[in-house]
């Protein structure tokens, strides 16, 4: 399966990247998983990769079937502008430098992925309950604050 590289500026300089989607399994589905490649000095230069796992849950259907998450360019440069500050060079010639769940999920979150060892390490955590919490909280944080104890709801307000 061929992916088409695509353009990217950040801070003005140009980045060359490629997704390809894959899936993973889980204790409790199977899970959409895109590796994400990019390069900022050519193919000679060091390659940046980061395995994304979709944040997509609950629907009747399994997730594999349905998940058209894919990343935007926005996604991309998040992970751009989080490999720099975390050592990744791209002028090195050769090599990978890659972004993983055991040493940067904690502090790099896009919006709609996780950072995954799946793909890479088959008997790395698996990775559906993470996906539910992280739909969980999304889904929590889209339907905006609770009402503070005491105060009625909108149902009560009308």
């Amino acid at each position: 399966m061929r992916t088409r590289l695509r353009k990217l500026t950040v801070g003005g300089r140009p980045f060359m990247w490629r997704a390809e989607i894959r899936h993973v399994s889980g204790e409790g589905d199977c899970h959409r998983c895109i590796r994400v490649r990019i390069w900022g000095a050519g193919k000679n230069g060091r390659a940046l990769q980061a395995d994304l796992l979709s944040k997509s849950w609950g629907t009747p259907w399994a997730a594999c079937a349905t998940d058209g998450s894919y990343p935007a360019p926005r996604d991309v440069r998040a992970l751009v502008e989080y490999a720099m500050e975390n050592g990744w060079e791209p002028e090195i010639r050769g090599g990978t430098f890659m972004l993983t769940e055991s040493e940067h999920a904690s502090a790099l979150e896009v919006p709609d992925f996780l950072l995954t060892d799946r793909l890479r390490l088959p008997d790395a955590p698996d990775p559906t309950a993470r996906v539910i919490r992280a739909f969980e909280r999304r889904t929590t944080l889209a339907a905006g604050p609770l009402p503070k104890e005491g105060t009625p709801g909108p149902a009560a307000r009308t």
